[in-house]
């Protein structure tokens, strides 16, 4: 087969060789593969090859696609040989599928046009404070400031100071000068992170970080290069009650998808009371026939 495919490339080398960018109605036309009566015709792969790529390398890609067309269609070919006419009937299948797909689709466009997405800051307030006990943390997380700084311009008691005013004015004024002299800083201020994202910016391993978190307010660093501050200015750890800022979300999401599911069952349930008021089913009685 691949001698097969490589006979394939040559032509299609050529092909794209005197065609270039555009296709004549009868290079579009060649046959570059045949399994049973399927044909895969060069156009077929001119579909599938990005427009500016180097002729080396469509070929490359041409030659795949050709041996992933080759091995599908042998496989339907096989399958086709082995299953008997009984299973190679998918007519219920197809329906089944063709059915989950359109009401798919209907109730998809139903929820686009009347369902309401709006979820508001009290109504995740209100989530949070009846199902609080089921948003326990999976990791440690902290509000935190981090600096990198080359050590010829690092002032620790100046930058200790710049971090310890978290006034708007305060981190501002740390910004600018993180700007002007810092390698690499966030401040983590007004969201929660989660520690080791922190921490693995730093030249040190902490074995122990719920401990750590518990006894340290600062991490001071040194390298050969740099300098390394991490003001921690608060923290949650593994297995305590997640701040609900950090859950919002997640939230969010939950009250989407049980209103989603209230939607459609109320969808469900409207669609049958239409069916009996307009007589649009019956039920039979499965005893004597008779209908109920």
């Amino acid at each position: 087969m691949y001698k097969h495919l490589k006979k394939y490339g040559i032509i299609l080398l050529a092909l794209i060789t005197i065609t270039g960018c555009s296709e004549s109605d009868e290079s579009a036309k060649t046959v570059v593969a045949e399994v049973g009566d399927k044909k895969l015709y060069h156009s077929d792969i001119n579909d599938i090859i990005p427009t500016g790529i180097e002729k080396e390398d469509s070929v490359v890609m041409a030659e795949d696609y050709i041996r992933k067309w080759v091995k599908k269609k042998l496989l339907i070919q096989k399958a086709e040989e082995n299953l008997s006419s009984e299973q190679k009937n998918v007519t219920k299948e197809l329906e089944e599928y063709r059915n989950s797909l359109i009401t798919y689709k209907y109730k998809n466009e139903l929820m686009k046009q009347r369902m309401d997405t709006t979820v508001t800051d009290e109504q995740i307030s209100d989530f949070y404070r009846g199902h609080s006990e089921n948003f326990n943390l999976n990791r440690n997380i902290v509000k935190a400031i981090y600096i990198k700084i080359p050590k010829e311009y690092a002032n620790p008691a100046q930058l200790k100071d710049l971090c310890s005013n978290t006034s708007d004015e305060g981190l501002a004024e740390l910004r600018e000068y993180c700007l002007q002299y810092a390698k690499g800083f966030d401040i983590f201020m007004n969201n929660w992170v989660d520690f080791e994202m922190v921490v693995k910016n730093i030249p040190k391993e902490i074995d122990d970080p719920e401990n750590y978190l518990q006894q340290n307010k600062w991490i001071e660093l040194e390298d050969s290069n740099y300098y390394y501050l991490v003001s921690i200015q608060d923290f949650k750890l593994k297995n305590e009650e997640a701040p609900m800022e950090y859950v919002k979300d997640n939230i969010k999401n939950l009250i989407l998808n049980r209103r989603k599911i209230e939607f459609l069952k109320q969808l469900e349930d409207n669609v049958y009371k239409e069916g009996i008021r307009k007589n649009k089913f019956k039920i039979y009685n499965q005893e004597n026939h008779e209908e109920n």
